[in-house]
């Protein structure tokens, strides 16, 4: 709360270091989309295709935070709520196709899901290890770490879903997690949300 009070003039990413990290996160994004879609259908795993969905969300996002940096407080703030607004609509189609795939129930492929989930995780650990001296930050800035942070985190689920798939030899794991997943986008939305708000209220 001392951050927040204090008369500390918050980050809005003018940093040049900053800009070049936001590239190469951008770069990884990509790739990792390109990656895990391919394996998500190959394999059959909702997880890892929504995760997928994630990278390519996050390589937009980034983006336009690339874009942003500079402009006007309400400008970053208008892009922060733009991000949001995508974060929510990708976690409320992963809800709905996941939904689907329960009436479906096949059974993904665990080995696949395993090594593109670890291949998944240390991609983002790398994102997560360059952003984290920029976390705090406007929200333009701080979208960036929560969309990385919860990442990592969402990797984690899809490993330890494969192998309750290959333990169990059920979908439901998989399932599960691509749920928790869509919560996870609905929540960062929120929270990214509520900040730029109030941000662009207090510009006007």
């Amino acid at each position: 709360m001392q951050e927040c009070c204090s008369a500390s003039p918050v980050f809005t990413g003018m940093d040049p270091l900053y800009k070049r990290a936001l590239g190469w996160v951008i770069a990884i994004n990509s790739i990792m989309f390109l990656v895990e879609l391919s394996a998500g259908v190959a394999a059959g795993s909702q997880a890892l295709q929504a995760d997928a969905l994630d990278f390519l969300g996050d390589s937009v996002t980034y983006g336009l935070s690339l874009w942003a940096i500079g402009r006007a407080v309400s400008t970053r703030a208008t892009v922060a709520i733009y991000k949001a607004a995508s974060l929510l609509l990708m976690g409320l189609w992963v809800l709905g196709s996941t939904l689907y795939q329960f009436l479906i129930l096949g059974v993904p492929e665990a080995q696949i899901m395993g090594f593109i989930g670890l291949l998944a995780l240390l991609a983002n650990l790398f994102s997560v290890l360059i952003l984290v001296k920029y976390r705090a930050g406007d929200a333009n800035v701080r979208s960036v770490w929560l969309c990385s942070r919860n990442d990592a985190i969402g990797n984690v689920a899809v490993i330890l879903a494969s192998l309750l798939v290959w333990w169990l030899g059920s979908a439901w794991p998989d399932l599960v997690v691509a749920l928790l997943m869509s919560g996870l986008f609905v929540w960062s939305a929120k929270s990214i949300f509520t900040q730029a708000w109030q941000e662009r209220r207090q510009a006007q």
